[in-house]
């Protein structure tokens, strides 16, 4: 093969292939680095926007989760306090019950009455108590504890991407509380008409209870809809842009050997003019 002193070809042919090596090398470096075969558009642009999509996606799910996780807490501490006052109901009704005998000296109604108007308070408490994050579904939001008529505080809550929701139906247990408030046991005739109240509102208070388990379970059932589709996504996300790390370990090795080898014949090649000069040291 004919040796040119203006171009160095087996050296520019070595270049080429060290400088080929050292991009493969980057490559597969760039993976193991990243965990990801496609990084960048500059990787794969189709499959980049793709996945990009994708990422928007989850993220928009996890926003949604996050809604009705916070729903779900309303929910829970409404249930505690309706069942909290579900279980003092029990107790009202026995001493309004106690009230109607007949047989009671005006002593003991002073003293059952005294005890039904502080259990009304504790009624009151444990609805004031029932909220979670500045709601309270319990209590009506204009005039509480009050037996005018006003809104029940709905939570309206985003339940998937197409944009629609699930509501967190507010009760008036407030209005239970006032009901009875209006009412005394100090005589047996004036036990017996709170009883008739009580018992009204005792249904009340578990068509509540009713309402709001069923309204859990519907926000339930939605979290673990869109929990399943949240990893169905990263699921798919995964197969466009994961890296296999077994065979990218294996190319990262085998790069490692291209470049060590196109370094050395680069060397060997950048000798040959070296080579060239030594014919004329002797002349």
């Amino acid at each position: 093969m004919a040796f040119s002193i203006q171009t160095n070809n087996s050296s520019l042919i070595a270049l080429t292939n060290f400088e080929k090596a050292s991009a493969e090398l980057d490559d597969v470096s760039k993976v193991i680095s990243t965990g990801l075969n496609i990084s960048s558009s500059e990787d794969d642009s189709s499959n980049f926007s793709i996945a990009q999509g994708i990422r928007g996606e989850v993220k928009s799910i996890d926003a949604v989760i996050r809604g009705i996780n916070n729903a779900k807490g309303i929910a829970k501490v409404a249930i505690s306090g309706a069942t909290a006052v579900s279980n003092l109901l029990q107790d009202i009704r026995q001493k309004v019950t106690e009230g109607v005998n007949p047989a009671n000296t005006a002593a003991q109604q002073v003293l059952m009455q005294n005890d039904y108007a502080s259990l009304l308070q504790q009624m009151r408490q444990f609805m004031e108590n029932s909220e979670f994050n500045g709601v309270n579904i319990l209590i009506e939001t204009n005039v509480p504890f009050n037996t005018i008529v006003g809104d029940v505080n709905d939570v309206e809550v985003l339940s998937d991407l197409q944009g629609r929701s699930i509501t967190l139906e507010g009760q008036r247990l407030d209005l239970s509380y006032a009901l009875l408030l209006q009412e005394n046991i100090s005589t047996p005739a004036n036990a017996s008409q709170t009883l008739t109240i009580l018992l009204q509102e005792e249904r009340r208070i578990y068509n509540a209870l009713a309402s709001l388990g069923s309204n859990f379970r519907a926000l339930e059932q939605q979290t673990k809809y869109l929990e399943i589709l949240k990893d169905a996504s990263e699921t798919g996300l995964g197969n466009i842009v994961d890296a296999d790390m077994a065979r990218a370990s294996a190319e990262l090795t085998s790069s490692q050997v291209r470049k060590e080898l196109a370094a050395q014949t680069l060397s060997v090649a950048n000798q040959n003019p070296q080579v060239f000069l030594g014919l004329f040291e002797n002349q």
